[in-house]
């Protein structure tokens, strides 16, 4: 089944606009490949490291050239409850790979942050360029060249991004990603956001606020909002890299192992040595790019897949821009609601139909490619389904639900939400944004107020708590950018912002900065680009002058005469706070190197 012209149009423009970096890489990927079995390419010397540690019976498999290695990615440590699961997984693959004929080894391991810990924190400005630190990592592992496959075991923000352009960048070795699942359900979110905006108006104590927040994020797993940690594991899913039903399982159970078990078996069957080859970087084309966006679009994900997926496709020799992203948006319909887009977690959404019903639904709709690479081979049907445990203890597969176990959770693409997809790019005077507009009612989706210029979230914290903001008004946070400070999520201006609306003032914040993955229902543009320390427009704003932005139509404006807005300098700020401290002396050389949001903000 082809999908809507639409889409097929949007993807032929990708196609053709990355036909030369694509044979490039493609090429680059072939030659990896005609190395045949890579450990045959190793010294005795070189072999004899690889395996020193390994028990004899691995040793005897490694020596010869005929028996499928794989070798683990992990970003386990058990301080991010989304990790943490993470810990036995290796010997669980080990020993599935040994069952199966293969062997497994860790390659090696990735840091992992976590950005709920660090918001608002010195080393929130580590975290965007931790995506390319994880990527660099895993490519450290992946180069003693001892291996015919590669599992990554990965889940939150910049991880999995990390992960994939790894992935890629050893396009010639499958890749399957391994999820941990989502912890199991805890205070409600739409209450932890209530309790965060009365501690913000000095209503509740910090006890009362650490109470609300520890029994929301309680246990092992990822946290059951839908920002950017669960965002990924639909993408992982939607672009083939799960085997398939295997996103939202909940950790520490027999179907969660049963599942890690036979996704190390999958990664055996697919490399060079067997019948059904299946190396990452063709298996990745400008098809599954445009899925993971539809998918992202109408499930109203994480804004910050907006440079993420720019990143993971320019990995793979592919050219995605916002545009592309603006028109699959206005075309795709959105059907989850999962908070901050609804009151339901991830495990509502799982329990409504997940996944699988998800995927059937904008399969039979024309939204996706079908006809795409996965892992599990023989496109993306075969993801249309829901994963079981097996009398046996193997996973067992039976078709999606007829109809959503939820209708206020997850929808069809006849009865949408809304008609177009969860994020908009909005564009004018100041450059390109981006908007998560499906947790924005549509009566806040058009401000148009004063400006109110800030340099630092500090800045407009001190404002908020002196008094200064109730009114109308757009908040302008500037010199947030990757090149300014590594572009922090500013999502500690979330209850702030959100008690000035409920007051009735017309709010906004506009930055050049990022939000939380789980943006939430006061109107953002971010990832303003060119940012302020680039020459951007942003840095010309002054206080007082009049703005609109527009979610509806997609623009963003100072409301200004052009010349004046051209004769006018770029403010300066004081950036000297942000060079030390927390490691960020270590990453001066990445601040200088980042690209513009629209282009990924990567350093290589």
């Amino acid at each position: 089944m082809t999908a809507r012209p639409e889409i097929e149009a949007v993807t032929a423009r990708i196609r053709e606009r990355s036909r030369k970096g694509r044979e490039a890489y493609l090429a680059r990927l072939d030659e990896a490949a005609g190395q045949a079995v890579h450990r045959s390419v190793l010294s005795c010397g070189n072999l004899a490291h690889g395996f020193a540690a390994c028990g004899p019976a691995d040793k005897a498999a490694l020596a010869g050239d005929r028996v499928a290695n794989i070798g683990i990615i992990t970003a386990y440590n058990d301080m991010l409850s989304a990790h943490q699961p993470f810990e036995p997984f290796p010997e669980l693959i080990r020993e599935a790979a040994r069952a199966a004929g293969g062997v497994a080894q860790v390659a090696g391991g990735v840091p992992a942050m976590c950005d709920g810990v660090t918001q608002g924190q010195p080393g929130m400005e580590l975290s965007l360029f931790s995506r390319d630190v994880i990527a660099m990592a895993a490519a450290v592992g992946l180069s003693h060249n001892m291996f015919d496959a590669a599992v990554y075991l990965g889940v939150c923000d910049k991880i999995v991004p990390g992960l994939v352009i790894a992935a890629l960048t050893f396009g010639h070795l499958p890749a399957v990603f391994i999820p941990a699942g989502p912890m199991t359900s805890g205070l409600p979110n739409d209450e932890k956001a209530r309790i965060r905006q009365l501690y913000a108006e000095g209503k509740v104590d910090r006890t009362a606020l650490l109470e609300a927040e520890s029994k929301s994020y309680h246990g092992p797993g990822t946290c059951t909002f839908y920002g950017t940690a669960n965002s990924n594991q639909m993408l992982m899913e939607i672009m083939g890299l799960h085997t398939p039903g295997s996103s939202f399982v909940n950790p520490n159970t027999p179907l969660r192992d049963a599942l890690t078990k036979e996704a190390a078996k999958r990664a055996l069957a697919i490399t060079a040595l067997g019948n059904d080859y299946t190396p990452v970087g063709r298996m990745i084309d400008e098809r599954s790019i445009v899925n993971g966006v539809v998918g992202l679009n109408a499930t109203g994900g994480s804004t910050n897949h907006t440079m993420h997926l720019v990143a993971m496709a320019a990995a793979a020799g592919i050219r995605l821009t916002w545009d592309d992203i603006a028109e699959i948006s206005d075309h795709v319909p959105l059907i989850a609601r999962v908070y901050p887009n609804g009151l339901a977690d991830v495990n509502h959404f799982h329990a409504a139909g997940g996944m699988g019903f998800l995927i059937r639904e904008l399969i039979d709709d024309g939204y996706l490619h079908e006809d795409v690479g996965t892992i599990w081979g023989e496109g993306l049907r075969p993801y249309t389904v829901e994963a079981k445990l097996a009398d046996d203890g193997t996973v067992v597969r039976l078709p999606a639900p007829a109809t959503s176990g939820n209708a206020k959770v997850l929808s069809t693409a006849a009865k949408p939400f809304q008609a177009t997809g969860g994020l908009k790019v909005l564009s004018g005077n100041l450059g390109k944004s981006i908007i998560k507009v499906s947790a924005v009612k549509p009566e806040h989706r058009v401000i148009e107020a004063p400006a109110l210029v800030f340099h630092s979230q500090e800045e407009m914290q001190a404002a908020f708590k002196a008094g200064q903001l109730d009114r109308d008004f757009i908040a302008v946070i500037r010199f947030q950018g990757p090149k300014a400070n590594g572009m922090p999520e500013l999502h500690k201006l979330t209850p702030a912002l959100g008690v000035l609306q409920d007051r009735g003032h017309r709010i906004a914040l506009v930055t050049d900065g990022r939000m939380s993955g789980a943006s939430g229902k006061v109107p953002a543009a971010i990832h303003v680009t060119p940012e302020a320390l680039d020459g951007g427009m942003i840095g010309r704003v002054r206080d007082g002058d009049p703005m609109r932005l527009d979610a509806e139509m997609g623009t963003l404006e100072v409301l200004i005469d052009a010349g004046e807005l051209a004769a006018r300098e770029n403010a300066d700020a004081d950036l000297s706070g942000n060079q030390f401290g927390m490691g960020r002396e270590l990453f001066a050389g990445f601040r200088q190197l980042a690209g513009r949001a629209d282009q990924g903000a990567a350093v290589f």
